[in-house]
């Protein structure tokens, strides 16, 4: 019996290529509107559905495929009882199926899309027939993904058939894309509704970890579709990144987005431990490793421009877990393969990249959030003690603001010339972070810069600021006693600003 693949695909690339290949090899070929046309104007002899089902096309072609001289066959087993009923109805089995569906996520994501143009790109017969192939794969090939084409064609050219391992990861994918379809409608509806009573998290290409924060923890790194960032960087060499890695990277690529100028971030345990902004790449990684030299060893680092030789140097004299930036020379990859345990990632565009959300795990739930994406401008900043600030002040204010929000609270960072010099993390309370911050600046903190992730509850923090003689003091204002601080500040000849907004970060 001659074989016969049904195709139906909204995504037309390499369409033509298959199904030449696949009438070459013998294949009847079945199709569907805007495919069957595409597929007729190439020369291919196609098959209308319409001719099998012999039921014509109905409303608008919202009804066309969902028939069972369709699904008959692609969901029958080729055993004597299914075959027998199949020759009874006169319905031929389908062997492949090639479909892909209505781009309703593309449709949604246009501005001026209305509820209407969202509905009719629902998809209805692309599913049933992608899970009906799916379901059936020890029998059915279903494919998806125009990516595979190329190696389907190779596949049945060589071997005549899919083998059976293959069908199974085929209709697994299947599944993923049918899923992630449906999350966006869910997605979609949810917000057309305005409770956002749904949420569907869309994780792909699952890669198994050695193990996740402990050896005794099992982990996969799970990447989403629509999103960019860490995800999509390339590993150009090191060893296998660990959950620790990944979760360290992650923090230090979301420090270092916050700055345009040539910048450099060192973190160890998800907090920064040196961060600095300068002229070029090279002294900025200077100035950050410098911040906490102790730190430093072990950390992950991560840069904003490209890496060259000088800067390989720099980073290869130290022992350093990990480095993500957007590229590297080639002479910058030879420095770096000297030290072939130390993971490299590429990252060509380090902006945020379309990531809007922020997801906690709880028991049995889990928590979701805007990305805390919101950027203080100098006009934005209320001076409450002290003479004026210079221009200059305000962007070391700035920095070390920017700096601030990606540490741990309570969180304190004291910095100077762009760079940090202190920083107190993840403390119970904020003086307690401020002592770290300070101490560990010592005698670089007079004329110094401090910023506090949330407002001083009392003014212990400024009296401690005035000791070692910072000169300014960013925060966020609001407490019941700022007149406190304040007036602690002005005392002490501190210059404070208030931003009118907290970073908490747990």
């Amino acid at each position: 019996m001659k074989k016969r693949a049904l195709l139906s695909v909204s995504d037309k690339r390499g369409i033509e290529e298959l199904a030449k290949g696949l009438v070459e090899l013998g294949y009847e070929i079945v199709s569907t509107g805007g495919t069957a046309r595409k597929l007729q104007e190439a020369g291919v002899a196609v098959t209308p559905v319409s001719d099998v089902t012999g039921f014509p096309e109905i409303l608008e072609g919202r009804v066309k495929t969902l028939h069972p001289r369709i699904h008959g066959g692609l969901l029958a087993k080729r055993n004597e009882k299914h075959l027998a009923e199949l020759t009874e109805h006169e319905i031929t089995p389908i062997d492949l199926v090639v479909v892909n569906l209505y781009p309703f996520k593309e449709t949604v994501s246009k501005e001026s899309v209305t509820l209407d143009e969202a509905l009719e790109n629902i998809d209805i017969g692309g599913p049933t027939m992608i899970r009906a192939a799916a379901k059936n794969f020890p029998h059915v090939t279903v494919v998806v993904k125009p990516e595979r084409y190329e190696k389907i064609l190779e596949t049945l050219k060589e071997k005549g058939m899919i083998d059976e391992k293959t069908r199974m990861t085929l209709a697994l994918e299947a599944f993923q894309h049918t899923a992630q379809y449906d999350s966006y409608i869910v997605d979609y509806l949810s917000k057309v509704k305005g409770n956002g009573e749904s949420f569907i998290l869309r994780g792909v290409q699952g890669k198994e970890l050695r193990y996740g924060e402990n050896p005794h923890q099992s982990a996969k790194f799970y990447k989403l579709p629509e999103e960019g960032g860490l995800a999509n960087a390339r590993q150009v060499q090191g060893k296998e990144l660990s959950f620790n890695n990944i979760v360290d990277i992650n923090a230090a690529l979301g420090a270092v987005q916050e700055f345009e100028e040539p910048a450099a971030v060192i973190v160890k345990h998800t907090n920064p431990c040196g961060v600095a902004v300068s002229e070029d790449i090279l002294s900025a990684y200077d100035k950050a490793f410098a911040a906490d030299p102790v730190s430093a060893f072990g950390g992950i680092v991560a840069l904003n421009r490209e890496i060259d030789e000088r800067l390989a140097d720099k980073l290869t004299a130290t022992f350093l877990e990990a480095v993500i930036a957007p590229g590297c020379t080639k002479g910058a990859r030879e420095i770096l393969a000297k030290k072939p345990n130390l993971r490299v990632l590429e990252l060509a565009d380090m902006g945020l990249l379309g990531s809007v959300v922020d997801l906690k795990k709880v028991q049995g739930g889990f928590l979701l959030q805007d990305m805390d994406k919101y950027e203080i401008n100098p006009e934005d900043l209320k001076q409450v003690s002290g003479e004026p600030l210079t221009e200059s002040e305000i962007n070391e204010l700035l920095f070390a603001w920017k700096v601030v929000k990606h540490v741990k609270s309570n969180a304190i960072v004291v910095t100077k010339d762009n760079s940090t010099l202190g920083i107190g993390a993840g403390q119970m309370n904020r003086v307690g972070a401020a002592q770290i911050a300070l101490e560990q600046a010592g005698e670089k903190a007079k004329g110094a810069f401090l910023a506090s992730d949330a407002f001083f509850p009392f003014k212990d923090t400024v009296d401690l600021a005035a000791k070692y003689e910072i000169k300014a003091i960013i925060q966020p204002g609001g407490s019941m006693r700022d007149e406190e601080s304040i007036k602690a500040a002005q005392a002490s000849g501190i210059k404070m600003v208030f931003t009118g907004v907290r970073h908490f970060k747990h």
